[in-house]
């Protein structure tokens, strides 16, 4: 083994050991490692953008390009999952300043955030440092959390959520209503957005006890003064039926998919009537 490559599995040691997140090659085979495409989230009313929210692919030297569900749990059993988070805020910061540039008219773009970085010690400061330096307000951000908050998340994950809320950041819990998404726990957490699972919006218009079950999730969310957004839609019935229902948000096939920041385009007035 060469002097080298000595020095740089102690450091990883003593990055295990001190709990630093371990280093990550920041390009792989002339690649980012970490790579973000977004997606609209529309308000069903006028068609329009209103938010971006976003997806993470990470490149690897011997697994190749991964999917959030093939490494966000493995990464989270360590510090790796910081470095991941550092990573990915740092592109959306990127293309939030480029949607603005294009002129896109948004909210706030998302990024998803490891419940582990809400128990960090000076979580607050660090995040407004990076805000400072980019010079952007910390409403044009929101952070997305798995679904797993609610069945892992403690008193101390929801006082951190709190604490950045009332910096100005949004929160958007991911996946609710799913088979492992207990639904009185989000009742403990202060969200502002809550993303429903598509294993609630494969169920619209599929009968009228259907429908009802979906508007009493939407009408629950939106009673703990959350706004809820429907993903997986695909067609503008569906996305009627939402309305309907006081849902103003969706995402999906029909708001749009997944693409890299340079390949998003406007689409707004009349999307609906355009299926």
């Amino acid at each position: 083994m060469s002097e080298k490559a000595k020095k740089d599995e102690l450091q990883k040691e003593e990055n295990k050991s001190s709990g630093k997140p371990e280093e990550l090659q920041t390009n792989v085979g002339g690649l980012r490692a970490v790579e973000m495409f977004y997606r609209g989230i529309r308000e069903i009313e006028s068609g329009s953008i209103s938010f971006f929210k976003s997806k993470t692919r990470l490149n690897t030297p011997g697994l190749g390009t991964l999917a959030p569900e093939n490494f966000r749990d493995v990464a989270e059993m360590s510090a790796q999952c910081l470095t991941l988070f550092d990573l990915e805020l740092k592109q959306a910061i990127e293309a939030e300043k480029n949607f603005r540039e294009r002129e896109f008219i948004f909210r706030w773009i998302s990024v998803y955030m490891p419940l582990k970085f809400l128990l960090e010690r000076g979580a607050e400061n660090r995040l407004l440092h990076t805000f400072e330096e980019a010079g952007l307000d910390t409403n044009r951000f929101c952070f997305e959390l798995p679904a797993k908050l609610l069945t892992e998340g403690t008193s101390k994950h929801a006082q951190g959520i709190l604490n950045l809320r009332n910096l100005g950041f949004h929160f958007m819990l991911t996946g609710f209503g799913g088979s492992d998404s207990p639904l009185m726990k989000l009742s403990e957490f202060p969200v502002d957005y809550v993303l429903l699972s598509k294993e609630i919006t494969y169920y619209i218009g599929r009968s009228e006890r259907s429908n009802a079950a979906i508007k009493s999730i939407i009408d629950f969310v939106s009673g703990l003064g959350a706004d809820p957004i429907a993903d997986g839609i695909q067609n503008a019935a569906q996305a009627e039926t939402l309305f309907e229902a006081n849902c103003e948000y969706i995402c999906g096939p029909l708001a749009g998919k997944y693409t890299q920041e340079r390949y998003i385009r406007k689409r707004n007035e009349g999307f609906l009537n355009s299926q």
